[in-house]
């Protein structure tokens, strides 16, 4: 056995193309060598800025010799299907065995294929890698048309073993395998012969190259906190940008630079971004007062005088980009302390959607649910509306222009220069919060009404225009939004009717969308019609642009409400369309399933609470669900659900065979037997104890009553004869059954749960 040492050497890859290209290179060769015939122990891979390299352990000195048998056609086929079956196996008719098969002589082929060496595998399949290999991007250069990421100079390849190494030779593009290459550009670029890995290594670290990336990000941040550390400061942690350094250098050098004292006072935020952004430097602040006031940069090289023109290169540079940003920091200061009247008026001229209208528009829209959300939380509606039309005015500012990552944080800082409450300085920054599972949830309610709002504008503006997620397509991030709606009520123990609030939000809407498709709800019987005025009607009371909406007495889920059109003072047309608040309340739930998956809770438990009623409520909804697991996973649940089946399963195939529905009428003066009686005093018990529970939402109760039900239906079964000789005792006993049904009815549909 022996084993492979591959270099592809070139110029500089960028670092963020590298992790992808390392286990590119590692899969693709081993998969080759695999499908030729070779086997090996194990493969690894390392990457610098300059070369891929792949070592492989352990790899077979040669394929093994196969045997292979085709059947061809039978001996009086025409001739030409015999001339295509040769041609195929690559043989001549004197070549091939004849058999006697049961529909007659037919034409066998024995095909031996010798095994071949390591050596001519690999060099046959590193040049079908190296040509194939799946860049981002690419390029050529010079006369050639081999393409790479870069221009590539070499390619290392041996196999070595403990008798010593031997070049396998090969050529990819007019590059030749060699045995040899070189470390540093600048400290070591004299070639050296490798003859093993562990040389290779060896000899690299010896011509300053850390082979390793993730050595070379430990280099980096131990030299750099360390190096802060004696100025009595600290490196602000970023291992994003610390993977991307690692992977711009071959032979890490730290060094601290100086921020002009001109910058000291921009936002921290600011100034990080930009020394990341356009520097790739670390921040280094002061623990004491958070204040950022200096850097590290990491150079590729030593230098006579300790980095110190390194240094000042890249102060100069810096200096520049700081200017940039202290300019547009005090051209928003200046805007913002007059009111951010000015970024105000641009957003009305920047489309949000041009089927939704402006930024503008949509802050309007998102202070009148902010305001609606306001009073569930106890809030006064003045200070949310301030927060909400506060909260995404920096959209227009300069700063965010340049660096659009500091929305909202930009937001709090305007906010508070222009006087505005903590709070609704806060809710500029925090409202964009979550953006994704792992994200911080706000709990000021401030922020988290003017978040509620935000997230709850794209969503149903979005499903009012049909524009909704399609299978791994979601362009607006509407799935990332109904998680935020769904971890900022859970999380922050929120009693909110989301079908409510999007009834409001749709009722708004009608005044300003034309020809856009909207729902409206409806009380029962007649009701409906004054409703529907009350909801749209201008106000006496009011100018007649402000509208009023109407509370909801029935969930939009349960409605079924045709297609209604109505025109308007303002000439919008309308058409209210249940299936859209339908279709919306269900695409909250297939999110909120997910969420709770993750958390341990299983699918059918969901799915039967789903049915019930305030299934917009997502905290009561999953209050009743984390009842309904704890409950079906105990002892007691799972005996209860298997005779809640085995009820249901016999009531079922009874009302299919009579054609008729047994939910009614179960007399216990028709019960013949003690454990039918008993059944019937059980359920009446279970059924007076469950509603109120509900009611008051003491699903844990519920489910103590319900579990009370186990012993007589398990008695019932073990003693009762459901098709008993009587028409009236069957009946009966299949009434009872329905009220087992109607009664676990109230907690959940039962017949969800898959047991």
């Amino acid at each position: 056995m022996t084993d492979l040492l591959l270099e592809l050497f070139s110029e500089e890859i960028p670092a963020r193309m590298q992790k992808q290209a390392s286990d590119d290179l590692k899969k693709m060769v081993t998969t080759g060598l695999v499908e030729a015939g070779l086997l090996f122990e194990s493969a690894g891979v390392l990457v610098t800025p300059r070369r891929l390299c792949l070592s492989v352990v352990g790899l077979t000195d040669r394929s093994p010799n196969l045997k292979e048998e085709r059947k061809g056609p039978r001996v009086d086929a025409p001739e030409k299907a015999i001339e295509g079956f040769l041609r195929g196996v690559g043989m001549s008719k004197d070549q091939l065995e004849i058999r006697n098969e049961r529909k007659g002589k037919v034409y066998f082929a024995l095909i031996e294929k010798p095994g071949r060496a390591a050596a001519e595998i690999i060099a046959e399949v590193v040049p079908s890698v190296v040509r194939n290999f799946p860049w981002p991007k690419s390029m050529r250069w010079g006369a050639g048309s081999l393409k790479w990421v870069r221009p590539l100079h070499s390619i290392l390849c041996i196999l070595y073993d403990t008798e010593g190494a031997e070049l396998v030779p090969f050529e990819v593009g007019g590059i030749l395998s060699v045995d040899t290459t070189q470390g540093h550009r600048f400290h070591a670029p004299v070639s050296f012969k490798v003859t093993s890995f562990d040389q290779y290594a060896s000899e690299l670290a010896k011509s300053y190259v850390v082979l390793d990336a993730a050595e070379r990000a430990a280099i980096i941040w131990n030299d750099a906190t360390n190096k802060a550390f004696a100025l009595g400061l600290e490196v602000v942690e970023d291992k994003e940008l610390l993977a991307e350094v690692a992977g711009l250098v071959e032979w890490p050098v730290v060094l601290v630079g100086d921020i002009a004292e001109d910058f000291l006072s921009l936002p921290s935020e600011v100034l990080r971004l930009s020394m990341k952004e356009h520097q790739k430097f670390f921040s280094v602040r002061d623990p004491k007062t958070d204040r950022i006031e200096k850097f590290v940069t990491v150079a590729n090289r030593e230098t006579v005088d300790n980095g110190m023109t390194i240094l000042a290169g890249n102060e100069k540079v810096l200096f520049a980009r700081l200017s940039d940003a202290k300019f547009f920091w005090e051209n928003d200061l200046r805007v913002a302390k007059t009111g951010a009247g000015l970024w105000v008026e641009k957003l009305a001229s920047v489309t949000f959607h041009n089927k939704l209208g402006s930024q503008a528009e949509r802050i309007d829209r998102i202070v009148v649910l902010a305001k609606d959300i306001a009073p569930k939380l106890g809030l006064d509606s003045v200070v949310v509306e301030d927060a909400a039309r506060f909260a995404k005015v920096d959209l227009s500012s300069e700063m965010v222009y340049e660096f659009p990552e500091l929305q909202g944080v930009m937001g709090r800082y305007y906010a508070a220069s222009a006087g505005k409450a903590v709070d609704v300085a806060s809710a500029a920054q925090e409202h964009y919060s979550p953006l994704g599972p792992s994200d911080d949830v706000p709990s000021a309610p401030v922020s988290v009404t003017v978040a509620l709002a935000d997230k709850l504008d794209t969503l149903a503006g979005f499903w009012s225009i049909d524009e909704k997620p399609t299978g791994s397509k979601d362009p607006f991030a509407l799935r990332r939004a109904a998680l935020g709606v769904i971890r900022l009520v859970l999380e922050n123990g929120l009693r909110l009717g989301i079908s409510d609030v999007i009834c409001r939000f749709y009722v708004d809407c009608a005044k300003r969308l034309e020809n856009s498709k909207l729902l409206l709800s409806k009380d029962d019987g007649g009701a409906f019609s004054q409703s529907f005025e009350q909801a749209v009607a201008p106000s006496a009371h009011h100018d007649t642009h402000e509208w009023r909406s109407v509370r909801l007495s029935r969930p939009l889920a349960s409605l079924n409400e045709p297609l209604i059109e109505k025109s308007f003072s303002e000439g919008a047309k309308i058409s209210f369309r249940p299936s859209v608040s339908e279709n919306l309340l269900s695409f909250f739930h297939d999110r909120l399933k997910v969420y709770l998956r993750n958390k341990g809770i299983s699918h059918d438990v969901i799915d039967a609470c789903l049915i019930t009623p305030r299934n917009d409520d997502f905290t009561l909804l999953v209050k009743r669900v984390e009842a309904l697991q704890a409950f079906v996973v105990s002892d007691d649940g799972t005996n209860l659900l298997q005779g809640f089946k085995r009820a249901n399963n016999i009531l079922t195939q009874a009302e299919e065979r009579d054609g008729v529905e047994y939910s009614y009428g179960a007399d216990m003066k028709f019960a013949e037997q003690d454990e039918e009686r008993a059944l019937f005093a059980a359920l009446e018990v279970a059924e007076r104890a469950i509603a109120p529970a509900i009611e008051l939402e003491k699903f844990g109760e519920a489910m103590k009553a319900m579990a009370g039900l186990r012993e007589p239906i398990d008695a019932f079964f073990e003693a009762v004869q459901i098709n008993a000789d009587s028409d009236t005792v069957r009946r009966n006993r299949l009434n009872l059954l329905s009220r087992i049904r109607s009664v676990m009815g109230q907690v959940a549909d039962f017949n969800k749960i898959e047991g």
